[in-house]
């Protein structure tokens, strides 16, 4: 089966030698560690059957966090870490998105302003949670930075999970949501509004945006998901997904690269075929600035407020379940299990033997 290693490999000289310039260097990084994921070109360990002596060479992940190959591997080892989290409550789903004559604009300054929007959306939510007419409290925030559309199309947007509920002022009154309603979308939208217009005029960036944005509606979407294990569990790929992962690749040849995709309005599977040049310059434009953070934590659920999240679980939560949800956590620490293979001619697990040093491939 094809992969976007594939595409790196047979279309990736000539694309770095056309836009040699102007590539980032977190573009180029990229370009080499998906090529070289779990090749020779990694170092590696060497297997060995006890019995007949057969080898089996196994070369290292990259661990680049925009690798298909990588990402899939961590999904179930964040989730069990996360459900120290959880609170005995409905949660939401708030998800917030910029008008399109943004988008070029926030392309061409990613890390000031995702960082902009994480720090306007919830702020804005923030403000609403505190009104005493809807919650009047301080919410707990987990938010989520995705920036492509199904078809790898630029769209930055952020999913925030967020339990139905705040604390109190006075640090010890756990504050409900009304039923199926966390707050009003467009409020919390009008809010996201001025204050990302006000922390572009912070950055100099306001007198880029066309006056027409400002007229437009903005988008909050906030929707109930229910408990806390399936709003995680629905969460949880948008933390590991990649803009493409490798199953939805169908065929890369020397012009054209064909993946299939899931039409959002239709829910019907579609398939386009892109140029080479085309399909690389799309997957590039997801990769995040380096060291820059997509998944943060806001309110309660930041780390120097966590104690007060303890609080909450107190007086949610029966005195007698407490234990039981500890053990829990304990065994469901999210240890990744050692790595086992099996020699396919006498069923027996095959011993680690040796390393693999890439600078000299492996042993003969």
């Amino acid at each position: 089966m094809p992969e976007l290693a594939d595409v790196f490999r047979l279309h990736g000289p000539a694309y770095l030698a056309k836009y040699h310039n102007k590539l980032l260097p977190s573009h180029r990084r990229v370009m080499q560690d998906v090529r070289d994921c779990r090749t020779e070109a990694q170092d590696g360990h060497v297997y060995t059957c006890p019995q007949c002596q057969r080898k089996r060479y196994v070369y290292h992940s990259c661990k680049n966090r925009h690798c298909p190959k990588c990402q899939n591997d961590k999904a179930d080892q964040w989730l069990a870490q996360k459900q120290a989290l959880l609170l005995p409550v409905t949660y939401y789903m708030a998800t917030v998105t910029l008008p399109a004559e943004l988008r070029s604009l926030v392309r061409s300054h990613q890390k000031a302003l995702y960082n902009l929007m994480f720090k306007a959306s919830s702020g804005a939510l923030q403000k609403l949670a505190k009104d005493p007419r809807f919650i009047g409290g301080t919410l707990g925030m987990l938010g989520v930075l995705q920036t492509w559309k199904r078809d790898l199309g630029y769209h930055p947007h952020i999913h925030y999970l967020i339990p139905g509920g705040g604390l109190a002022p006075d640090g010890k009154t756990w504050c409900p949501a009304r039923y199926d309603f966390l707050m009003p979308k467009k409020a919390a939208a009008n809010i996201f509004k001025a204050k990302f217009r006000d922390g572009l005029k912070r950055v100099g960036l306001f007198k880029q945006v066309p006056p027409i944005v400002w007229q437009k509606k903005w988008g909050i979407d906030i929707e109930a998901v229910g408990s806390g294990k399936e709003a995680l569990k629905y969460l949880t790929p948008y933390i590991f997904r990649v803009a493409l992962s490798n199953k939805n690749i169908l065929k890369v040849s020397n012009r054209d690269v064909s993946f299939r995709y899931v039409d959002r309005k239709t829910k019907k599977p579609r398939i386009l075929e892109l140029p080479a040049e085309q399909f690389m310059s799309r997957f590039l434009q997801h990769v995040l600035p380096k060291g820059f953070q997509k998944v943060r934590t806001f309110g309660l659920y930041h780390p120097k407020q966590r104690h007060k999240l303890k609080v909450v679980k107190e007086q949610l939560q029966p005195k007698e379940s407490t234990a039981v949800t500890k053990d829990t956590s304990k065994q469901n620490s999210g240890a990744k299990p050692p790595v086992r293979f099996h020699c396919p001619c006498c069923k027996v697990e095959m011993i680690r033997t040796g390393k693999i040093n890439s600078q000299r491939g492996p042993p003969t």
